[in-house]
């Protein structure tokens, strides 16, 4: 992992976990599907006008192979609004946050393991069923703390869609989208048509949207917790997995479960905490990743250092003179302490079927 993906994908988990109190504490009269829908379409113009002023070229540069990625990515931003405004509506914001982004890394798990073919084991497993579990428990009823089973449904095809988003986002790099510019050009074309699908919605909202307290509500939605967010978000995506993306996520839930206890009064009763607890830990069995095998794996030697559990020298001795360039070959041999034992005592490997003096 490039660590210098990780304060971006902090940052925008920061300005996320405002969203839900920033909804409540506006007291919006407009239904959370407008506001959803408003918020994004603003915050795709706001960054249309960016690369439109600065690299106008960057929407020609996007290539077809990328249009899949981004129209799944389109799809996934749009409904993810209605989907977590809802829950924030229907539950609160602190738990509807919990359950969001608690359940986000696991969603980004299935998505990645689908899409990119990674790795999906035992540990995610179990890690997803102690998230689910945690969710059970957020679900109980409470005098303090309204956890409508229906906000929870909301919250969950939210996390689902925030999982295919980042996903599709990976994806969408991974076929060109490298430059800034680009960056900028698809989060702008993605928030613009998920927009373009609530846009019934937040054009029936319009005369709530535009009263003083709403339209400052959109505007830090818009700006901050959108154009910023998302563009922290898929530049800090580029250096690290989907999954790590998502776990990185979890940022929102703390800030958000912080402000609403603080600034709104809001309060858990004893089942929704440890759901909370419990939902947490099993994002953490999923988030750290298991022990590397590298102690069990091959060791290699590039003539200067070893990389692996340990040297060729301490292993064999010395130095294997296989470790030195062979003449013909593009670089360094790189022998495993196994395999130059068997070289030194003039075997073959049997795997690869070359000689000791072969070049690998």
């Amino acid at each position: 992992m490039n660590s210098s993906g990780v304060p971006l994908l902090l940052a925008a988990g920061v300005l996320w976990g405002t969203v839900g109190p920033a909804q409540v504490l506006a007291g919006s009269g407009a239904s959370p599907v407008a506001i959803g829908g408003a918020r994004i379409l603003s915050g795709g113009a706001f960054l249309a006008v960016a690369v439109l002023v600065t690299r106008p070229g960057a929407y020609r540069a996007i290539g077809r192979r990328t249009w899949p990625p981004l129209a799944a990515a389109a799809t996934a931003t749009g409904t993810f609004q209605a989907g977590f405004f809802s829950a924030v509506d229907r539950t609160g914001a602190a738990v509807a946050t919990a359950v969001v982004f608690g359940l986000a890394p696991v969603s980004t798990g299935l998505a990645e393991r689908i899409v990119l073919r990674a790795p999906f084991g035992r540990r995610r497993l179990a890690g997803t069923a102690c998230a689910v579990a945690g969710v059970a428990l957020l679900t109980l009823p409470g005098r303090a703390v309204h956890a409508d089973p229906a906000g929870i449904a909301f919250g969950v095809v939210a996390a689902t869609c925030f999982g295919i988003y980042t996903v599709s986002a990976k994806l969408f790099t991974r076929r060109g989208g490298e430059s800034a510019g680009e960056m900028a050009a698809a989060v702008s074309v993605t928030l613009l048509a998920g927009g373009a699908v609530l846009l019934p919605w937040t054009a029936a909202g319009l005369p709530e949207l535009a009263r003083p307290a709403s339209a400052a509500l959109v505007a830090w939605l818009g700006v901050a917790t959108t154009a910023a967010a998302y563009m922290f978000f898929v530049t800090g995506l580029r250096r690290v997995t989907a999954a790590t993306a998502g776990t990185l996520s979890l940022a929102e839930p703390l800030v958000a479960a912080v402000l609403a206890v603080a600034v709104l009064g809001e309060r858990m009763p004893a089942p929704a905490a440890a759901g909370s607890v419990l939902l947490l830990a099993g994002l953490g069995v999923v988030a750290v990743p298991s022990r590397a095998r590298g102690t069990d794996g091959p060791a290699r030697y590039d003539g200067a250092n070893a990389t692996g559990a340990v040297k060729v020298e301490t292993t064999t001795g010395e130095r294997n003179k296989s470790a030195h360039r062979a003449p013909g070959c593009p670089g360094p041999v790189r022998r495993a302490p196994a395999r130059a034992r068997r070289e030194q005592r003039g075997g073959c490997d049997a795997r690869t079927r070359r000689s000791p003096s072969a070049c690998p």
